[in-house]
């Protein structure tokens, strides 16, 4: 693949993620204050020392906005990577093994499916304790139901497949199967999912956060952001609405980088069967 051949959208969509990874990466030398530093009044306006203005405390809103990149990212990436582990893994094994144990799986799936996933996380993270990493845990799997969903789909199309039929007369494992049979042959569909749940595990954090059950403060994240700053809008103050419109630029990034994923996969396919 040549660069040419990547379509503007999906270069608009790169150059966001790149900006976003090295603000989640370089927080501490590119911002140029203190996460937690008070640094002027109250909702100071856009100035040469303060580009985004302060917050409701005096703290530097683009130090904020920079380091809650890094947050945001950190703990919206690994409840999406844990949730594709928990997801793959239990739709594999369904799919593979059948019977008893996929409408078990199957039917516990939708059980937790049918439950109002923001109610839930609400619930659960009242009750137990203020941790990152239960955060982490109970975001990823409320998604694992979406992640089970399409990879049962993607697996069973697969599992009906000759050379599965071939690897299963040859005596080989259920393990060697989904890995070495299965896997490689679900990834495109799982690595666009992927993006997509990424995408979206920023918004539900951020959710969240703005409801006061995700990232506690006095640690930056965008969706806490809003939430310490929304009185302002009242005022005029756009403090709130800064992290916002980082929130959707960077879901929209995502959303084009997944939707040439996509077509350029589909156009694959089609010259593979053309061929």
């Amino acid at each position: 693949m040549k660069a040419r051949d990547i379509p503007a959208s999906a270069w608009i969509g790169l150059f966001g993620i790149a900006i976003a990874l090295a603000c989640a990466l370089f927080a501490p030398l590119l911002a140029p204050y203190g996460e937690t530093e008070i640094v002027g009044s109250v909702w100071e306006p856009i100035s040469t020392a303060f580009p985004l203005g302060t917050d409701n405390l005096g703290r530097d809103i683009l130090s904020r906005l920079i380091y809650g990149t890094r947050t945001t990212l950190g703990v919206a990436l690994a409840a999406t990577i844990l949730s594709f582990s928990i997801g793959v893994f239990l739709s594999f094994v369904a799919a593979v093994t059948g019977g008893a144990v996929d409408q078990g799986l199957s039917r516990l799936n939708d059980l937790l499916m049918a439950i109002p996933t923001l109610i839930f996380a609400l619930v659960v993270l009242a009750v137990l304790p203020q941790d990152i990493w239960i955060l982490i845990l109970v975001m990823a799997v409320l998604d694992s139901t979406r992640v089970y969903r399409l990879g049962r789909a993607v697996a069973l199309d697969v599992a009906v497949m000759e050379f599965v039929e071939a690897a299963r007369l040859r005596g080989e494992r259920t393990s060697w199967i989904i890995l070495r049979e299965i896997l490689p042959n679900t990834l495109s569909p799982l690595l666009a999912e992927f993006g997509l749940r990424f995408a979206f595990a920023t918004l539900f954090l951020s959710t969240l956060s703005f409801l006061g059950l995700g990232i506690q403060p006095p640690a930056a994240d965008w969706g806490g952001m809003v939430k310490d700053n929304k009185d302002g809008i009242i005022f005029g103050v756009s403090a709130a609405l800064v992290p916002g419109a980082t929130l959707a630029v960077f879901a929209i990034c995502v959303n084009l980088v997944v939707d040439w994923l996509l077509r350029r996969t589909t156009s694959l396919k089609g010259g593979r069967g053309d061929g």
